[in-house]
């Protein structure tokens, strides 16, 4: 019995043995890194750096603003285009024939004078609310600036405002006096120094 038992276990042993076989390392296998907290040796310094950039064209700066128009960085030229004075009809923003001239002498004198800029001041007779001729006036100088843009006039030269009918040239209260203030006047405007 002892016999048999014996010869069991030396069976079993031997079958143990066949079946897990000898232990060794497998072929072609690459070995895992540890994790990097086991590293000792680790220096994030001591990695390189990648390579620049390279662009197929070359950066360019960013482009400078040009300064907004401030009224306070230019000095009018007294008279300089006060012969230019285009009229209106009444209620109208549409420029007559007649006026034309003027404002090929406008953009002539722009033309010549290459640090110039204009401004182009709307005005209105008396008639009207103060609304309606703010609003007119603008209309009117915005027409004269289309038109000097179309004589060849770069448009950040030309400045416009409205007055309405606060700034009459004729007091009058009468037909004359209202087709005298019913108009555009032209400021020739140059640079203040140091503006």
């Amino acid at each position: 019995m002892i016999k048999k038992l014996a010869h069991s276990v030396a069976l079993a042993t031997a079958m143990a043995f066949a079946w897990t076989g000898c232990p060794h390392k497998p072929y072609d296998v690459t070995a895992i890194p540890p994790p990097r907290s086991a590293i000792t040796d680790y220096n994030p310094n001591t990695i390189p750096s990648p390579p620049p950039v390279q662009y197929s064209q070359p950066v360019t700066e960013q482009p400078v603003m040009e300064k907004p128009f401030t009224m306070s960085d230019w000095a009018p030229v007294p008279g300089a285009l006060d012969a230019e004075t285009i009229h209106f009809s009444f209620d109208s923003a549409v420029i007559r024939d007649s006026e034309r001239t003027k404002l090929q002498a406008v953009a002539a004198a722009l033309s010549s004078d290459k640090i110039a800029n204009v401004m182009i001041e709307g005005n209105c007779d008396e008639r009207g609310t103060e609304e309606y001729n703010r609003s007119l006036g603008e209309r009117r100088a915005e027409a004269a600036r289309e038109a000097l843009v179309s004589l060849g006039v770069d448009e950040n030269r030309i400045h416009t405002t409205s007055y309405g009918k606060d700034k009459p040239v004729d007091p009058g209260h009468d037909a004359a006096a209202w087709s005298h203030n019913r108009r555009d006047d032209f400021v020739l405007l140059h640079p203040k120094t140091g503006a």
